[in-house]
């Protein structure tokens, strides 16, 4: 793999300089140069055969020359800047987290379990020694019986700022330190591009900043789901009930929502779902494929319900964890009005995000607002979309900026399960008080994902769907922030030959044979993707991922008001 790291290498330099590279040399040398690069290719990967690891690299070399011309940049400074980004993160991660700085900057307090000293001393009994346990043992006994004190005890958990070390211990850790991190640097290259797109005309480079938000989506799903096979593989069954029953329950929300007409609900899915099928119907008839277009458009509905199912499973506890901490923590801040009044919002912030798709509540209303007799516009139509943008990032943030309210609303779970232990008659196992209350901290980074993956999920494909979907911010002129399917020329330069090598002959024909077919087949499919289908797709994400939360927290709100209390 170090060859093929030295092959590439080249190759990745030139693709982050913004003017044209050279004309390749037509030296007996380069040339010698190039047949060696291809056989220590070969060499490196065992599996590849010599032909197809030319075809290869061949293809690869000309599809990058051909994109490095001026009129056809593919990357340029947006792609020296990701490269110096993943480069910084993974030498600081180490040294300097964000991730690690939100739970150990001394504001979060977890409590210590008691020892079976400390309750002994509280239950009035005095603790056996290790030596006369042995004699026990000794005198044929047995082991001696679990120590228990009554639950009412005068029992005070010790609280101790949450430190480093305390962390490392942490369930998910390691997990929860590297998405929050890479959430960090993804908004930091996102606002690098759209700066760079705002003082530069950079509508022919591929949108970086874009990029960077859609591996945000996914790691954020892929990181819910391993908390969710969490559930599954535990021995009680309820978390896995749970689970199922917000997947079907979803999936039956999906598919009333996917038949609502776009005059109420204008995701764009439909102008989306046409103008890819129009696209495609090209692109296939270009490859010789057929392919039917109703059956196409039903099946991409029944798997976009599917798919929609799934995030409803995935999103039913961090939505029930979100109903717990919010009133916990509307309950520790009985005393600030102002911090209440920003958890409320924060906590219906998802419903603000559905009405603002509801075009007759958002658009309609706001473009023709109705005056007595008359109408006034009170928002264009492009104003709206900039003021729908700004709400969903404001509301993420405000969401982000109460973080530590709800986390020490959930540590604080220890010492009111104590004081709820103590009304109740009876006794308790010591080493149960003791794992009641370490289970709280130990899933504090678990907690923390729950909180923090839905918002982020929220506010990342906003963010792409600013990006993709050509809109803007409203801050200056309205600038193109989608990849422009690039003309790729269909004949592509044809290779240096090795005039003393016949075999190779036949091998550059069919290198170029290669390249042009893949510079025709990427032409093409990039001509599939227009903004207009990732208006739809990452407007329906944003508003289900916000429904799903919507409704898994009204309902923990009732299961822990109502249910529990009874």
């Amino acid at each position: 793999m170090k060859e093929l790291g030295h092959l590439f290498r080249p190759i990745a330099f030139e693709l982050s300089c913004e003017s044209p590279p050279p004309p390749p040399t037509t030296s007996k040398q380069s040339r010698r140069r190039a047949q060696m690069s291809i056989r220590r290719t070969h060499s490196a990967v065992p599996g590849l055969e010599s032909h197809e690891c030319s075809l290869l690299f061949a293809a690869w070399t000309s599809l990058a020359e051909q994109s490095l011309y001026p009129n056809m940049a593919l990357m340029g400074v947006q792609l020296v800047v990701s490269l110096l980004a993943v480069s910084i993160m993974q030498k600081m991660a180490p040294h300097c987290s964000f991730a690690r700085w939100l739970l150990c900057n001394g504001s979060l307090f977890r409590f210590k379990h008691p020892s079976e000293g400390e309750l002994c001393a509280l239950a009035g009994k005095q603790m056996s020694s290790k030596t006369s346990r042995r004699d026990r043992r000794q005198n044929g006994h047995g082991e001696p019986k679990p120590l228990t004190v009554p639950k009412d005890i005068d029992l005070h958990l010790e609280s101790t700022p949450v430190n480093v070390l305390d962390a490392l211990v942490l369930r998910f850790f390691v997990e929860y330190q590297w998405l929050i991190d890479f959430a960090v640097y993804a908004t930091g290259i996102y606002l690098f591009t759209e700066s760079y797109y705002f003082v530069v005309d950079a509508s022919k480079e591929v949108n970086i900043g874009a990029i960077w938000c859609v591996l945000m989506v996914f790691f954020g799903l892929r990181t819910l789901h391993v908390l969710m096979s969490h559930y599954f593989r535990s021995d009680e069954g309820g978390e896995r009930s749970v689970c199922l029953a917000f997947g079907f329950l979803s999936l039956l929300v999906a598919m009333l929502v996917l038949v609502v007409r776009e005059d109420y609900l204008e995701f764009g899915l439909e102008p989306g779902f046409t103008s890819v099928f129009d696209n495609f119907e090209a692109f296939a008839k270009q490859q010789g494929l057929e392919w039917s277009v109703p059956f196409t458009r039903l099946g991409v509905k029944l798997g976009l319900a599917i798919l929609c199912s799934f995030l409803g499973a995935l999103l039913a506890f961090p939505g029930l964890r979100l109903a717990q901490t919010h009133l916990d923590a509307v309950q520790m801040n009985a005393e600030r009005p102002v911090i209440q009044i920003l958890l409320h919002a924060s906590f219906l912030s998802p419903l603000i995000i559905l009405v603002l798709w509801v075009k007759p509540l958002a658009r309609d209303f706001l473009g023709n607002a109705p005056m007595g007799k008359t109408s006034v516009t009170l928002l264009s139509s492009s104003a709206f979309d900039c003021v729908r943008l700004w709400t969903i990032v404001v509301l993420c943030v405000l969401r982000l900026l109460l973080t530590r309210h709800h986390l020490q609303a959930y540590l604080n779970l220890a010492p009111k399960w104590v004081e709820q232990m103590k009304k109740e008659a009876g006794r308790i196992a010591a080493i149960d008080i003791q794992r009641k209350v370490t289970r709280v901290y130990c899933y504090l980074t678990v907690v923390t994902l729950q909180y923090l993956i839905p918002i982020l999920l929220v506010l990342f494909s906003t963010l792409a769907l600013k990006s993709l979907g050509d809109y803007s911010w409203g801050l200056g002129p309205e600038t193109s922030g989608v990849t422009p399917a690039p003309v790729l020329p269909t004949a592509p330069p044809a290779l240096p030959r090795l005039e003393d090598e016949d075999d190779l002959e036949d091998m550059e024909e069919d290198i170029q044979a290669t390249v042009a077919h893949l510079s025709e087949a990427f032409t093409a499919f990039r001509a599939v993707l227009t903004p207009i289908f990732f208006r739809g797709v990452f407007a329906f994400l944003t508003w289900w991922v916000a429904a799903c939360q919507l409704i898994s927290s009204l309902f923990g709100i009732y299961f822990h008001q109502y249910l529990m209390q009874s």
